[in-house]
């Protein structure tokens, strides 16, 4: 199997004497929060009386840290951030005194700092690049189009930057978060080519450990808006469409209503827009953010897997049946570094069921019905 790597610069310089005193490692990726990591070292008393670690300058807090994992050659960054949280410990033993060190990717830079701002005849995605930039980011951000005229209204900020981003983009549907140097704001990245493949009870084939699914029948809603417009007292009204966003399997949410059922409804209220393109933008977002019905979560040992699953991209698993196997979109993954090897704790979600006949499934094993 492949060898797992690990590797932990803090200021741009390894310490090289961490390793063999780490007893475990976390990091946390996750489509909402931000990055964090955690990692646990061993403390020792010295015989002079100090602890090792404990007033070593270069674990101090808001330290840079820069943690790369991988299998064999294949090595890539997991998170880079800084570092917030010290809790050391001591125990009744000298074996249970240890030092845990918390940290968080450099979206913790943009949570600082509650604003009352305004942002005048701007763009959603304006305001997100001027952020980014102003934090020393690379904004990767996707145009949102619709300018916000002060004429009807202005946009308010009334929270932190991370904060008014995360509202902005909801708003949108769209992601938004921090990865190494790059500021993202953007739909979710559905149609990028998925990772390598999930097995679950696939024979041979098999590098899922545990996997759970849930389907939500109540989780997809039409949304939608009404409003006087401003100038010509005319009543507004927009409504959510389905479709908007690439479908990751064959039968929607709203395809399984039975006769006479109608789809549920959602009235958006004490909500202030400059007119019927931000009406339905708005409605628009909501409604792909409702239309993610299934869940599922799911661990892999990363030897067996050979890769580094991440979030914010697509995957495909087999293994589980014609109607859930396919492409699904993973939300969240939590790398675990400890005595047992390296695990990755995940999970997914998607927007249909059944198959599309896009599906790459490769191997041998009979297909989407292989191994069940």
């Amino acid at each position: 199997m492949p060898h797992e790597n690990l590797r932990i610069e803090i200021d741009g310089s390894e310490i090289e004497e961490l390793y063999n005193d780490l007893t475990s490692l976390e990091v946390e990726l996750d489509e909402e929060l931000a990055g964090m990591f955690r990692f646990n070292v061993a403390l020792l008393l010295q015989a002079d009386g100090t602890w090792t670690y404990l007033d070593d300058d270069r674990l101090a807090i808001w330290k840079e840290v820069l943690i790369t994992a991988g299998l064999d050659d294949n090595t890539e960054p997991l998170m880079s951030g800084y570092i917030t949280h010290l809790k050391p410990s001591f125990g009744a033993g000298l074996d249970q005194c240890s030092l845990e060190i918390w940290g968080m990717d450099a979206s913790v830079l943009l949570d600082r700092e509650d604003k009352l701002k305004d942002w005048p005849n701007r763009k959603d995605s304006d305001i997100a690049t001027e952020i980014f930039s102003a934090y020393g980011l690379t904004p990767q951000v996707e145009d949102t189009e619709v300018i916000h005229d002060e004429v009807v209204s202005t946009i308010i900020q009334r929270e932190t930057d991370i904060q008014f981003l995360k509202r902005l983009a909801l708003r949108n549907g769209f992601e938004c978060y921090v990865g190494g140097n790059t500021g993202y704001f953007q739909p979710p990245q559905v149609d990028s080519d998925p990772q390598p493949l999930l097995a679950v009870q696939f024979g041979d084939e098999t590098n899922v450990n545990r996997f759970e699914l849930e389907v939500n029948a109540l989780a997809t809603a039409n949304v939608t808006m009404f409003q006087v417009d401003h100038d010509t007292k005319e009543v507004l009204d927009a409504t959510s469409t389905p479709g908007s966003q690439t479908a990751l399997g064959a039968s929607a949410a709203n395809s399984f209503l039975g006769p006479g059922m109608n789809p549920g409804v959602v009235c958006i209220g004490k909500t202030v827009t400059t007119g019927s393109s931000e009406m339905t933008a708005l409605c628009q977002g909501l409604y792909n953010e409702g239309e993610w019905f299934i869940t599922g979560e799911g661990e892999v040992a990363a030897n067996q897997y050979g890769t580094i699953l991440k979030p914010h991209a697509p995957v495909t698993i087999k293994g589980i049946g014609e109607t859930y196997s396919g492409v699904y979109y993973v939300t969240h993954v939590n790398h675990v570094f400890n005595a047992d090897g390296y695990i990755q704790y995940f999970r997914v979600k998607r927007n249909g069921l059944k198959p599309t006949g896009s599906e790459q499934f490769s191997g041998d094993g009979g297909g989407l019905m292989g191994g069940l």
